[in-house]
């Protein structure tokens, strides 16, 4: 099943988000026909991106980013956060994720 939105929370400054998340979703979402909401943690929107990654994601006071979430009909899927480990996994995360369902281009209308 298709996600009715993909929300990504982010920061600019971070290298395993913008643009190795961010553009790559972006992308993908307007292939789909899905809205893609950014929350960028360094604006007020750090509010909707606490709140996401708090009762959805992988928190901690001071949580990693990139972190992903597929939006479905009554809930929230946490589908990938960001490899500390070196912006080249969590690239790989972020092509193995479009690579497979519910994102990948073979499941387009």
């Amino acid at each position: 099943m298709r996600p009715k939105a993909i929300h990504v929370v982010y920061a600019n400054w971070c290298p395993h988000c913008v643009p190795t998340t961010v553009a790559p979703l972006k992308e993908r979402a307007e292939e789909l026909g899905v809205p893609l909401h950014l929350h960028d943690i360094d604006t007020p929107d750090v509010k909707v991106a606490d709140e996401l990654v708090e009762k959805y994601g992988d928190w901690t006071p001071d949580y990693l980013v990139p972190q992903v979430f597929f939006e479905y009909d009554g809930r929230i899927e946490h589908v990938l956060t960001g490899n500390p480990k070196g912006v080249s996994l969590t690239k790989k995360a972020v092509e193995d994720l479009l690579a497979n369902e519910p994102l990948n281009a073979q499941s387009a209308p």
